[in-house]
């Protein structure tokens, strides 16, 4: 595999610094999910500007959580670490860039849970997108032994390794651009009740990790789960009580969110009754 595609050699206290292929496709995975993001903003007649804002809120709150979360991990936060390009931990950077994201969409203009609604599927999208960067990199995200014919061993990886293994990494590409593409085919009938969209991406981000897991080596931290795992049920669990509790607003609260959500259709006011003349 291919790591580094360029290195620009030692660079002060950053190590060795270059265009790298795990960064490479994650920088993809953000520029196409601006555009997906604004281009569903502009179908809902939203501000269509604040997507790029939305995604580097993202890029900037995953990054940072997902090395805080890694350097807790190793029980020590130092500068060095954190600037570094290993130690991306899924569910750090999962929780910062929500952070992220939810600080902006806050303070827009736009509709707060039917903006949440089109960032959603992105989630998946970006992750199958950013998971080829692993596979390339072959940075230890990949599974175990293997001697199925699409097995393949990883000589030159960040985590190098000679054994036929599972590429992980592309079984959870597959899988997230399958899982984007059923979001995606839905969303005109699901976005009708705000919430719906973005609870489902949940559901399906958690089921796709909690399977990949399998075919993956990493550290078992309950019985035969992994940390991953545990995050993933959460995912899944809060995924349906976001889904339930969109379906359970009172009528006054859904109807004012689907008028912010469209805010160039007229809504005509209940007929008034007519009194009787006695």
């Amino acid at each position: 595999m291919y790591p580094t595609i360029v290195d620009f050699g030692q660079v002060w206290i950053f190590g060795h610094v270059g265009i790298h292929s795990y960064g490479l496709m994650l920088a993809t995975a953000f520029i196409t999910s601006v555009f997906v993001i604004q281009y569903e903003l502009k179908r809902r007649g939203f501000l269509p500007d604040v997507a790029a804002t939305i995604v580097v809120a993202a890029a900037i709150g995953g990054i940072i959580g997902a090395k805080i979360y890694a350097a807790l991990l190793d029980g020590r936060i130092t500068l060095t670490e954190l600037v570094s390009t290993s130690g991306l931990v899924w569910y750090g950077g999962f929780i910062g860039g929500c952070l992220g994201v939810f600080i902006v969409v806050f303070r827009s203009p736009n509709p707060t849970l039917a903006t949440i609604d089109i960032i959603g599927p992105t989630l998946l999208l970006g992750y199958g997108i950013g998971r080829i960067g692993c596979f390339l990199a072959g940075d230890g995200d990949y599974g175990p032994p293997s001697d199925l014919p699409w097995a393949m061993a990883f000589p030159n990886g960040t985590v190098p390794t000679d054994v036929p293994v599972h590429p992980t990494p592309v079984y959870e590409t597959l899988i997230s651009v399958t899982f984007f593409g059923v979001l995606w085919s839905q969303r005109r009938k699901w976005e009708v009740v705000p919430g719906i969209l973005f609870g489902a991406s949940l559901i399906l981000l958690g089921v796709e990790r909690f399977f990949a897991e399998f075919w993956r080596i990493t550290p078992r931290v309950l019985g035969w789960m992994t940390a991953a795992q545990l995050f993933s049920i959460g995912a899944f669990i809060v995924g349906i009580i976001l889904i339930f509790w969109a379906y359970s607003r009172p009528p006054v609260e859904a109807v004012a969110e689907a008028v912010a959500a469209e805010p160039t259709k007229q809504v005509s006011p209940p007929p008034r009754k007519r009194r009787k003349r006695r």
